[in-house]
């Protein structure tokens, strides 16, 4: 046989070595808990509607929680953030270039981060010109303008925190940080009215606020994958209200849902499984993210 492969033979075997070494690298890691040494055993609840979260410290202001639901099959991750803790703080991006989530996490010195902003580019290099289609506000400065049909999550500079439709954004002004995503899917504890007739299931990002106000909730849901088969998002909306939520959105999902974490060794990798172009653990170079920093002053 010819050591000189044909271009379609090449590609498929590189496709077929890169799969390999991702699904290797998924068995080494993804059973880690960021919490603690034990191997991650998620919580097995019936239903979304029965999950009741166990919430593990990740950091004095971040907890975090990993569960699963037998009908449908899902498996999530969630973050549980205290807004009002004074060594915490919210930062947000979207810039003209793509960035793969933990990329955006490393680079800014966070613990976590969640992609959010829809997008107008689909590729797994970074680097890349890119338009963030929903609104970006970051540290008082409009990075991406607003576009009305969709909502945003957004942290006025008093301290409230609110999920709002983007035609109400007209400036920056009186907002600290911003990042747009889809529709509200959860209104004052139930699913909104929208999520009622949707039956479609893709991998879900999400995020929602505590009826008081004091808590961000950030939610990734695996799909696309036989342990995950992907929410629909009345499911998201139902875990995000078990979560603690009040008020909820649907951020950008399908290959681009990613929530990572800086892990105790230092590592910074998704809790999640990843999946672009089909290909597990690859993450998707996306557009704009939501984190969280702790700590601001060590920062380095």
């Amino acid at each position: 046989m010819s050591l000189i492969q044909k271009p379609s033979q090449l590609k498929i075997i590189l496709r077929g070595f890169f799969i390999f070494c991702s699904l290797q690298i998924l068995l080494s890691c993804a059973s880690v808990s960021p919490v603690n040494p034990a191997r991650e055993k998620p919580e097995v609840f019936s239903s979304p509607e029965d999950v009741q979260p166990d919430w593990q410290s990740f950091t004095d202001s971040v907890n975090y929680f990993h569960g699963k639901t037998a009908g449908p099959k899902l498996e999530f991750w969630a973050l549980q953030i205290d807004l009002g803790a004074p060594d915490t703080r919210i930062v947000v991006r979207g810039g003209a270039l793509s960035a793969r989530v933990s990329t955006f996490v490393r680079n800014n010195a966070l613990i976590a981060g969640i992609n959010a902003v829809p997008f107008d580019v689909v590729s797994a290099v970074e680097n890349r010109p890119v338009q963030n289609i929903g609104v970006v506000i970051s540290e008082g400065r409009l990075e991406a303008p607003p576009v009305p049909q969709y909502d945003a999550l957004v942290f006025y500079t008093d301290g409230r925190a609110a999920v709002e439709n983007q035609s109400a954004i007209s400036s920056a002004q009186g907002i600290g940080n911003a990042v747009g995503g889809f529709h509200r899917i959860l209104t004052l504890g139930e699913p909104a009215e929208r999520t009622r007739a949707g039956e479609v299931r893709h991998p879900r990002s999400a995020a929602g606020i505590s009826a008081d106000g004091k808590y961000l909730y950030l939610l990734v849901v695996d799909g696309r994958r036989p342990g995950s088969v992907g929410s629909t998002e009345k499911e998201t909306a139902i875990l995000l209200r078990a979560l603690g939520s009040w008020d909820g959105i649907n951020f950008d999902g399908g290959g681009s849902s990613a929530l990572v974490l800086r892990y105790p060794d230092g590592g910074i990798r998704p809790v999640n499984t990843p999946i672009h172009a089909g290909i597990p653990g690859l993450e998707r170079a996306v557009a704009g993210c939501i984190g969280i920093a702790v700590n601001p002053s060590t920062e380095k």
